[in-house]
């Protein structure tokens, strides 16, 4: 079935870089003017256009061009020479015309500002025929007609008497008017998802530790930097009783919202579990019951790396569990380096799930490191990691500092190497040891 006139200017008027077809638009027309320079004033003074482009070619030729608002058109404005056919060209109707919404405050405006008009603004309405494949042409005949379309139109000139049309059409009045109403309905969408994720990230930043559980034997602290305003890294220090802490680091799958959902269930989970752990035993069935929990309530392809260690403060024992999350680094007071590696799978990809726990005594001048991959994985502009060594060189060069400072100073570390975005949430728990230490804590 054949379209109306006005309705090929309903469709979308933005250009679209991301259909997969070759991308193709017209990129300019043609416009004799007698002054380059005067005409060039009387587009962007009086027609209100942009200057597209103004520039003088190897050959001393200058190429002048200005677009309407939109910038969907350019016009060339080119200065022949007197004795050339294209002189002959000015001062005709151009064949070219403007579509507007509103061509009444259009002419208002524009005459203002001087423009000529040959008329006023006049109303006018075609009537078109349809004809459906199997319709016949007497049907047609009989006065089978689909409805009218109506227009409003002038013409006006510019200072060289080049003549264009100014249009407006019923169905493109209707378009753009949906246009206007769609952007205002995002841009309204985008607010308040903009004000939710403001929301969201005030409630994560309360699911971060709001105090230390003072120990006499371990100073500690704890830091994380979100890529985004919400994100799956996880730290936390428990207080689990007994003069013991719980020190726990976690690296959710995912980013954004999705890993901030999973994070606050697992944090929820561990909190509720930890009151079992009184043992070695038991802290592998807690971490059991974590697992469960965590297994039953997400989807299948969610999981999280964790890092969970118990330090007794009285005997200066850390018992651990690694649940597929990067070693701990151990740097003990002589200076020699040890591993805390896996001891287990990640969290809640199975539901058969098993867990053994390490341990490990801390004497005084240790300092245990536990950190997410955003920390290693932070990239250099030559596109290379911080990784693991720079990490333990940044701890053996800070080592003198408390726990707080050298978080700052390690994170300074990792920003001067990778200046650029941050990808990730980087993440880092510092905790050092020392013997009947009066307690240091911060919240």
């Amino acid at each position: 079935m054949a379209s109306s006139p006005s309705s090929t200017l309903a469709g979308p008027f933005n250009p679209r870089p991301d259909r997969e077809q070759t991308y193709l638009r017209v990129h300019s027309v043609n416009i004799y003017v007698r002054d380059q320079d005067r005409s060039l004033r009387f587009y962007l003074d009086q027609l209100g256009f942009d200057l597209a482009f103004d520039v003088r070619l190897q050959s001393g030729q200058r190429w002048v061009a200005v677009a309407p608002p939109h910038g969907m058109a350019v016009l060339t404005l080119i200065a022949p020479a007197p004795d050339s056919e294209e002189y002959q060209l000015i001062g005709r109707s151009t064949q070219i015309a403007f579509v507007t919404e509103d061509v009444p405050a259009k002419y208002v405006e524009w005459r203002e500002r001087g423009v000529r008009f040959r008329h006023t603004p006049r109303l006018r309405r075609v009537q078109y025929k349809t004809q459906a494949p199997e319709e016949s042409a007497s049907s047609v005949l009989l006065g089978k007609e689909t409805p009218v379309w109506g227009g409003v139109f002038t013409r006006f000139e510019d200072i060289d008497h080049n003549s264009f049309a100014l249009v407006s059409f019923d169905e493109m009045n209707q378009a753009v008017e949906a246009q206007r109403r769609a952007a205002a309905e995002k841009a309204e969408t985008e607010r308040r998802a903009a004000h939710e994720l403001e929301i969201a990230k005030q409630v994560q930043a309360r699911l971060f530790p709001q105090s230390q559980p003072p120990m006499r034997t371990l100073n500690y602290s704890g830091i994380c930097i979100q890529a985004h305003q919400v994100g799956g890294d996880y730290y936390d220090f428990l207080n689990l009783g007994r003069e013991r802490l719980g020190l726990v680091l976690s690296d959710i799958s995912g980013k954004g919202i999705a890993a901030a959902l999973l994070m606050a269930n697992l944090q929820a989970n561990l909190r509720s579990q930890c009151a079992v752990a009184l043992n070695e035993e038991e802290l592998q069935r807690l971490l059991s019951s974590v697992n469960d929990l965590f297994y039953q309530n997400t989807a299948e392809s969610a999981y999280a790396t964790l890092f969970f260690a118990e330090y007794d403060d009285r005997a200066q024992r850390l018992y651990y569990a690694n649940c597929g999350h990067l070693s701990a680094l151990l740097l003990r007071a002589d200076g020699m380096l040890e591993r805390l590696e896996s001891t287990c799978t990640v969290l809640g990809l199975f539901q058969q799930w098993d867990c053994s726990v390490g341990q490990c005594q801390l004497l005084s001048g240790d300092t245990l490191a536990l950190y997410t991959d955003g920390v290693t994985e932070s990239f250099s502009p030559a596109g290379e990691e911080f990784g693991e060594e720079r990490l333990i060189e940044a701890l053996r060069k800070h080592r003198a500092l408390a726990p707080r400072d050298m978080l700052a100073a390690i994170i300074d570390d990792v920003r001067r190497f990778s200046p650029g975005e941050q990808q990730d949430d980087v993440t880092l728990i510092v905790a050092k040891c020392a013997a009947d230490q009066v307690p240091m804590f911060r919240s």
